[in-house]
């Protein structure tokens, strides 16, 4: 038996990793659901399942390594998971023709709003953090690529 554990490679761990990871949001969004139907939040239970991974993960109840890489298989395959509704589109033809024009309008629109959100907090933030980190002698690099690593 301890000659077979021997051949496992990294990419089978991996898998595995993953596979255990993905079963831990799963689960997660379930008790979510519990908790949104037993305590009548008037929030979804995906919103609930994600302030609580962040609450876990914050409080260092659930190390980040236990998470990373189910996670960065889930937004690697993520496409994958909007092929239905894309081609649930279809079925709409008769909608898009109508109001195709209304739908793109709205879709652009609520785009660039979130862009500009994103940017104006993050900017509010850095200007906040810039004094502290300047009287505290640190300079303030910003390294995106740690972020994800």
């Amino acid at each position: 038996m301890p000659v077979a554990l021997r051949r496992i490679t990294p990419a089978v761990v991996q898998s595995i990793q993953v596979f255990f990871q993905v079963v831990l949001y799963a689960g997660l969004f379930i008790f979510a659901q519990y908790l949104v139907s037993w305590l009548h939040l008037p929030l979804p239970a995906n919103l609930v399942g994600m302030i609580l991974m962040l609450a876990l993960i914050v409080c260092r109840i659930l190390p980040l390594q236990w998470v990373r890489a189910g996670a960065r298989w889930l937004l690697a395959e993520m496409l994958l998971f909007f092929v239905p509704a894309v081609v649930a589109v279809v079925n709409y033809a008769q909608l898009l023709l109508v109001d195709g024009w209304r739908i793109f309008a709205v879709i652009a629109l609520s785009t660039v709003m979130v862009l500009g959100t994103t940017a104006w907090v993050v900017e509010k933030v850095y200007r906040y953090e810039m004094p502290s980190a300047s009287c505290s002698g640190k300079s303030m690099q910003v390294k995106p690529w740690l972020i994800f690593s």
